[in-house]
C-alpha cells in the first residue's frame, strides 16, 4: 500500500505490557538551534569545512520526492566529547547542519545504556532532558564553529532565541526473552513518562489532546510528535527521513520566532523615532521623515525576504508520508501563527510607512502652495511699485 494512503496511526487496543518486560537499544539526538545571521553562503561552507567532509543531506526515500528542497543544508561532523550524564561518563557525536537561511542547527547524539528496559530508558530521557551539559557543550561548539564560517554569514550575529528539541530514536525493541517486540505495545502509559515528562496516570482525554500525532507505516515502526521531543521508532538505522523533517520544521520555527520577536522590538522604536522627528517636522524640513521612511521600508523589505525564503525552503508538493509528518509538525509548532503574527507587525509597519510618506508629501504640497502664493503676492506688489 503507498505512504500517500495511510493516515496518522490510530491507537488501537493493545495488551497492558509493563516497561520493564520489554528492553531497547537506541539514543537520543538532541538539538539546539540557532539564528546566526540573516544569510549562509552554503557554497562557502562546503569550502571551508573540506576537511571534516560535509555533506548537503536530504531525504533519500521515495516519497521522500514529494519534498522539494532548492538549498539543501549542510551536514557536517564536529567530533566527540566525554559528558557525565547522572553516574554515567558518555562519548558524545557532536554536528551541526548548516542553513542558508540562517540558522545552525547543533545536534548531539547521546547513547543510552544497550539492552536497557523501557523503564529505563524512561529514567535516560528523564535526566538527558533536565540536564545542563549537553545544552552547554553545543553552545561552546557553536561558537567555535561560528568563529570559522564568520565570513560565509551575512551579517552574523547569535540571536538571544533558541530552539531546543530531543529525539528518542529506538533501534530495536524486545521482550525479556530477547524476542523482537511491537512499538504498538508502547502504550499510552508507557508513553507518556518518555514523551510528557509526567510519571501521573493520564485520563484518556488528555492523552489524547497532547499525544495525537502519532504516524506508522509498517507494524515495526512508529513517529509520535510533541511540542518538545519526539520518538522513533525504526529498525533501520539508515533511515533518519523522520528526524530529517523535524529538524527542518525547527529551524523555520525558530525563524519566525526570531522575527515575530524582531518586529515586536522595533515597533516601540518605530513609535519613538517618529514622535522624536514629528515636532520639528515645518513645511519643507519634511524631509526628515526621509531616513525614517527609507528604515521603515528596509525592515519590511528584509523581513519579508527571509520569511518567505523561509517557508520556501521546504516544499510539499504531494500528499505522502513524510509530507504529512512535516505537515503535523508544522500545525504542532503553530508555524501559521507566528506567520500570521508577523503579518499583523509588518502590516503595521506598512500602514505607518503609508501614512508618514502621505504626510511627507501632504507637507510639501503645502510648502509648494505657500511658496506660490509668496510668488503671486511678490508678483502683484512689483506690479505696484512699478506703477
Amino acid at each position: 500500500m503507498p505512504r500517500d494512503a495511510l493516515s496518522p496511526l490510530a491507537q488501537g487496543p493493545t495488551p497492558a505490557v509493563s516497561g520493564d518486560a520489554l528492553r531497547v537499544d537506541g539514543d537520543a539526538v538532541v538539538y539546539r538551534l540557532f539564528d546566526v545571521g540573516y544569510e549562509i553562503s552554503l557554497d562557502r561552507v562546503l569550502e571551508l569545512l573540506a576537511t571534516e567532509a560535509p555533506e548537503r543531506v536530504r531525504p533519500v526515500h521515495g516519497e521522500a520526492q514529494a519534498l522539494q528542497i532548492p538549498n539543501p543544508p549542510i551536514t557536517v561532523i564536529l567530533g566527540c566529547d566525554d559528558v557525565v550524564l547522572g553516574r554515567e561518563r558518555l562519548t558524545v557525536e557532536v554536528s551541526a547542519r548548516i542553513f542558508d537561511f540562517g540558522v545552525v542547527s547543533m545536534r548531539a547524539r547521546v547513547p543510552a545504556p544497550p539492552g536497557i528496559s523501557w523503564n529505563g530508558f524512561i529514567d535516560f530521557g528523564e535526566m538527558l532532558d533536565s540536564a545542563s551539559v549537553i545544552p552547554q557543550l553545543l553552545d561552546n561548539r557553536l561558537g567555535h564553529l561560528v568563529n570559522r564560517l564568520e565570513e560565509c554569514i551575512k551579517r552574523p550575529a547569535i540571536a538571544e532565541q533558541t530552539e531546543d528539541y530531543i529525539v528518542y530514536r529506538v533501534a530495536r525493541l524486545t521482550d525479556l526473552q530477547g524476542q523482537p517486540a511491537l512499538p504498538s505495545l508502547l502504550h499510552d502509559t508507557l508513553l507518556s513518562p518518555l514523551l510528557l515528562n509526567d510519571r501521573r496516570t493520564l485520563s484518556v482525554e488528555a492523552m489524547r489532546e497532547l499525544l495525537p500525532h502519532r504516524f506508522s507505516y509498517t507494524s515495526e515502526d512508529l513517529a509520535i510528535l510533541t511540542w518538545d521531543n519526539a520518538l522513533i521508532v525504526d529498525p533501520s538505522p539508515v533511515d533518519t527521513d523522520v528526524q530529517f523533517i523535524l529538524e527542518f520544521a525547527n529551524a523555520q520555527l525558530l525563524e519566525l520566532r526570531f522575527y515575530d520577536a524582531t518586529l515586536d522590538a522595533e515597533l516601540p522604536r518605530m513609535y519613538d523615532r517618529i514622535e522624536a522627528v514629528r515636532p520639528g517636522v515645518r513645511g519643507l524640513l519634511s524631509r526628515r521623515y526621509a531616513p525614517l521612511l527609507a528604515q521603515l521600508q528596509r525592515t519590511v523589505a528584509d523581513s519579508t525576504e527571509l520569511v518567505e525564503r523561509v517557508e520556501n525552503a521546504l516544499k510539499v508538493t504531494d500528499d505522502v508520508y513524510l509530507a504529512r509528518i512535516y505537515a503535523a509538525a508544522l500545525e504542532l509548532f503553530r508555524g501559521r501563527a507566528w506567520r500570521a503574527g508577523i503579518d499583523r507587525k509588518l502590516a503595521i509597519i506598512r500602514e505607518t510607512y503609508s501614512m508618514l510618506n502621505d504626510e511627507q508629501q501632504s507637507a510639501r504640497s503645502e510648502a509648494l502652495e505657500v511658496a506660490i502664493v509668496l510668488l503671486i503676492v511678490l508678483e502683484l506688489l512689483l506690479a505696484l511699485f512699478r506703477h
